[in-house]
């Protein structure tokens, strides 16, 4: 059984859509004692990284999602759930994340950027995978995807399984032993999301 976490923070109601598109049955939970009941785990989000931090922490789900990445059992971060991984944003001042993965979650940096681009990032763009990977099985080595967001991670290349450019390459795709993380929405991306999460369906 599948689990999506919820802390009152996010619009599940897409995730779940995409779940009843392949068949497979999920369960919303926001009880953090409970998560270890499940064989797999979704972290979505949306939103301002430390709000969804306190949101966590309010009930020890924060405590549970590092408990359940230490299991090794998959779990997959989504959006704002892949940053939250992470141990530090600077988003709206410096917050301390999960910490399940090393790395930081940053902003775009428009100095950098080759032509003038808006922040956020929001639209279709193209996912490149940087190494074969259970999560990205029978796609090809670079397929589009649905994005929304105005900050992103830096992290060391080992973990890196994904890459998009935006004025410059980031991070897109994370992929650390049994924990995955995904930039972009892939319950909005069409046939490729579909395909994303059948593949974690099946892992």
């Amino acid at each position: 059984m599948i689990a999506i976490v919820d802390y009152n923070i996010g619009n599940l109601a897409s995730v779940i859509n995409a779940f009843k598109v392949l068949g497979e049955d999920v369960v919303v939970e926001s009880n953090p004692s409970k998560l270890k009941e499940y064989d797999k785990l979704i972290l979505p989000g949306v939103g301002a990284f430390g709000d969804a931090m306190e949101h966590l922490k309010s009930n020890g789900m924060d405590r549970a999602v590092i408990e359940y990445a230490n299991s090794g059992k998959p779990l997959l971060g989504i959006c704002l759930g892949m940053q939250l991984l992470f141990e530090s944003s600077q988003e709206f001042g410096n917050h301390k994340g999960l910490g399940v993965i090393e790395g930081r979650v940053v902003a775009f940096d428009e100095s950098k950027f080759e032509q003038k681009l808006k922040v956020p990032h929001m639209g279709w763009n193209e996912l490149f995978i940087q190494k074969d990977t259970a999560l990205f099985k029978n796609l090809s080595k670079e397929f589009y995807l649905y994005f929304v967001h105005s900050y992103h991670i830096e992290c060391d290349d080992k973990y890196v399984i994904g890459k998009t450019y935006y004025g410059y390459d980031f991070v897109s795709a994370v992929n650390r032993d049994n924990i995955y993380g995904i930039q972009p929405h892939p319950e909005k991306s069409h046939k490729n999301g579909l395909k994303i999460i059948e593949n974690f369906i099946n892992m």
